[in-house]
């Protein structure tokens, strides 16, 4: 952490617009179809109707556990649109849902529809499994987010309601204290109420919720003791009573959090868990809570993380497996778990002021994040493979929903990871054509941004006020990139770097121009020989695009590819798709007769390899699919 970094704050969203040809389209997809495409599966899969609490023991159509954060989601991520446009439907339907909400709440400010109308009177007596405080935390962000966005406190005073009842129950003498919840997301929530009424007894709760985890007694086990089950996931995860240990990880309860350092467990509990361990430190100053986040995103990103930013090696666990345990068919890589690591990377470059946390949102969110969701909107990924036989495709919903409004709700909020202040100025994490607006020094400074990113590494940055002002500027300078040149009104520049930014303090005259290159080309990469299923293989990247391999543009299936060793990438833009794509030279295998064994050796055929964005993939039907391609080993 740099000793010279002071705290630095998103800018919110109205002071942020984007208007780049990349994500303008697929924001706009989010508002027109995303967004209706998830109101109308909450409508007719149940999550509204069940907060009308009609439902009664018998009847079809059980309310599920998680369907408070559905509708949460939703309605953050309609907040996020209306914040930036008016939408007098869009308006009025989340105006329904919350209505629906209040509607639901308890007259002492309990809102769960599960334990409201299916286990009555068993209210956080599974706080393990049942995920109670997950709802909460996610009622919470809405809350706040609709309150951001439109002024109204509706649904604020909702959840208001609900976490002074969470905190009078999880406080000393309350019902559940020394408590804490089995799937983490209130603690971030519970930050964000914070800020937003600056209500002390808020951080307080999370900081009490993080404090309490991983400390003995443990607190699941004496409350499976007191309701004498196993709780909601009893059935499910009956491995839990003989592997105690296993699945303490599962939930992060095997350590206090400041002792843990190894990032283990279900991937989305973890990345919420160190989101909100990332907020507290910057809200309290805690030292130790961030070392503790330091540690735990070393072990991840040196051993756990996928080429795409994907987190989650194990389906049983939807989480980590052992130290460089990566498969690439048969990986998991939640939609979710990527959103969480855009999370947890945000509040660590915030934290730290090292661009070295903004690679990896960035690597995240335009991979692994972005490929969970179609291009019409309309479809989705919950696991994102690094390879496919050709029977994987999107999904119109699932079940347990919680990635598609997710993905609508980080999609719709896109200017919050894109600049960020600090008190010498203004520091820009992501290159997305748009505008900046920040007051400093007495006066309203826009900074434009121009770039074809991230096709092209070439930014230009062009700084408006009324008159000259001194401003340092702090441009993250990509871990891909070949070296930047930079020019301020035509005149190369000398250039500092610091913890991964380039800083430009100066006094700024108005108009000045600044133009960055970044030096962008294709290239190899190769992971760490321990990854045991991608030795001898190769990912192509050009910029913070990760490139895939699909059978449906090349010869053969994509197995059968290999690429030359000194075969030259090249780049290629696809105007049916508006994508580009990389071309290499290779070879295609193919075998004579279907024998399951034969020592004949398979024709190597000369072919033209085509990769196109992995985000892109599994748009064009059903194809073998592959990140890592097979390299012919040098000299061969």
């Amino acid at each position: 952490m740099s000793s010279h970094h002071s705290r630095r704050t998103p800018l919110p969203i109205p002071d942020v617009t984007i208007e780049d040809a990349f994500w303008a389209p697929h924001r706009e997809t989010v508002r027109t179809k995303s967004l209706p495409h998830q109101e109308h599966q909450l409508r007719t899969g149940g999550q509204f109707e069940a907060l009308k609490l009609e439902w009664k023991p018998g009847v079809a159509g059980e309310p599920h556990i998680f369907w408070e954060s559905d509708v949460a989601k939703w309605i953050e991520a309609a907040s996020y649109v209306l914040a930036r446009e008016e939408d007098p439907d869009l308006d009025a339907a989340v105006d329904e849902a919350i209505a629906l909400l209040s509607g639901a709440q308890q007259d002492d400010g309990y809102l769960n529809v599960y334990f409201t109308v299916v286990k009555p009177g068993q209210r956080f007596t599974d706080l393990r499994d049942a995920h109670e405080l997950y709802c909460a935390g996610h009622l919470i962000e809405a809350g706040v987010a609709h309150h951001e966005a439109t002024g109204k406190t509706t649904l604020l005073d909702i959840v208001r309601r609900y976490a002074d009842l969470i905190d009078r129950e999880f406080g000393p003498g309350g019902s559940c204290e020394g408590g804490y919840d089995g799937h983490e997301e209130i603690e971030l929530a519970l930050v964000k109420l914070y800020r937003a009424t600056g209500e002390r007894r808020y951080l307080d709760l999370a900081l009490r919720l993080v404090d309490n985890r991983g400390t003995q007694p443990y607190y699941f086990d004496a409350e499976c003791e007191r309701r004498g089950t196993e709780g909601y996931f009893g059935t499910f995860l009956q491995d839990r009573v003989r592997r105690v240990d296993w699945f303490r990880q599962y939930n992060q309860t095997h350590l206090p959090v400041r002792e843990q350092t190894e990032t283990v467990g279900h991937a989305v509990r973890a990345m919420y868990l160190y989101t909100a361990m990332a907020d507290l430190a910057a809200e309290t100053g805690d030292a130790t809570l961030t070392a503790a986040c330091e540690r735990l995103w070393d072990d991840m990103v040196g051993t756990k993380l996928y080429v795409t930013g994907g987190l989650g090696a194990l389906h049983e666990i939807e989480g980590f497996g052992p130290a460089y345990h990566l498969p690439d068919r048969d990986g998991y890589a939640e939609t979710c778990a990527a959103i969480g690591l855009v999370m947890w990377a945000q509040r660590m470059t915030l934290l730290t002021g090292e661009a070295k946390y903004a690679d990896v949102l960035e690597r995240a969110l335009y991979n692994g994040v972005l490929s969970g969701i179609s291009a019409d909107g309309t479809r989705y990924f919950y696991g994102n493979p690094l390879a496919s036989d050709g029977s994987v495709e999107r999904s119109e919903w699932f079940g347990c929903a919680c990635c598609p409004p997710n993905l609508a709700r980080l999609l719709a909020s896109l200017e919050h990871y894109i600049y960020a202040t600090d008190p010498t100025g203004l520091v820009v994490n992501l290159y997305i054509a748009g505008s900046a607006r920040l007051e400093h020094g007495g006066q309203t400074i826009r900074l434009a941004q121009a770039t074809d990113y991230p096709w092209d590494g070439r930014v230009r940055l062009t700084l408006e006020a009324d008159h000259d002002t001194d401003l340092t500027l702090k441009l993250r300078l990509p871990d891909w990139s070949d070296g930047p040149t930079l020019t301020i009104d035509g005149t190369e520049v000398d250039t500092t770097i610091e913890d991964g930014y380039l800083h430009l303090a100066r006094t700024w005259a108005p108009g000045t121009v600044i133009d960055l290159d970044l030096g962008m080309s294709p290239k190899r990469v190769r992971a760490n020989q321990k990854v045991a299923a991608v030795l001898g293989k190769v990912a192509l990247q050009n910029g913070p695009i990760i490139y895939c391999a699909e059978g449906i543009d090349n010869a053969g299936a994509v197995p059968a590819l290999t690429i030359r060793p000194d075969a030259e990438l090249r780049i290629e833009h696809d105007s049916s798709s508006n994508l580009d794509t990389v071309t290499v030279e290779g070879v295609c295998e193919r075998q004579s007769g279907d024998a399951l064994y034969s020592t004949d050796a398979p024709k190597a055929e000369p072919t033209s390899i085509r990769a196109v964005p992995y985000f892109s993939w599994a748009n064009r039907g059903k194809s073998t699919m592959a990140v890592w391609l097979r390299e012919t080993a040098a000299g061969h």
